[in-house]
């Protein structure tokens, strides 16, 4: 009878010990999963992503004349309102795009004096006597003020045949 109980408990070895190696493979993979994972993290810096350019006030040039007008000093702003613009003054500005809402707020891409376009927001100082007044999706309104006469009026550039 020992030899059937031999034979018995040889038959279930193998499968005892199948399970004993499947269970030992499973924790190997994850430890080495988890390694790998960990390694990685640790050794490749994160990807940049672009970010947008952002435009903060400290870009913006400040316009020395109207920061005297509104403090009371400088040209009364009915002189300057009364003051006829230049022809030459059209042709200085140039509109590469706007951004709009129903109000007539937002931003003017304008390039001033073929210089690189730049953003300006409703009411900021465009060049050295017009401020951008307001903003449209056919193009952009320049006055001497914000509230006064229009001086010059910008229109998107048409788009060509793709």
């Amino acid at each position: 009878m020992s030899r059937m109980n031999h034979n018995r408990r040889m038959r279930t070895l193998p499968f005892a010990r199948w399970w004993l190696w499947l269970v030992t493979f499973l924790a190997a993979a994850l430890a080495a999963a988890s390694a790998g994972y960990w390694g990685l993290k640790l050794l490749v810096p994160p990807p940049t992503a672009a970010r947008p350019a952002v435009m903060t006030n400290a870009q913006v040039p400040v316009d020395s004349q109207l920061v005297a007008r509104v403090l009371g000093g400088g040209r009364s702003p009915a002189a300057s309102q009364s003051a006829p613009m230049p022809e030459a003054t059209a042709g200085r500005f140039k509109l590469a795009g706007v951004v709009a809402d129903k109000h007539a707020r937002g931003y003017a891409l304008i390039a001033v004096d073929g210089q690189p376009a730049r953003p300006f927001r409703v009411g900021s100082p465009v060049g050295d006597a017009l401020v951008l007044q307001s903003v449209s999706k056919a193009g952009a309104v320049l006055g001497s003020s914000l509230n006064g006469p229009m001086a010059v009026r910008l229109e998107m550039p048409k788009l060509g045949p793709p």
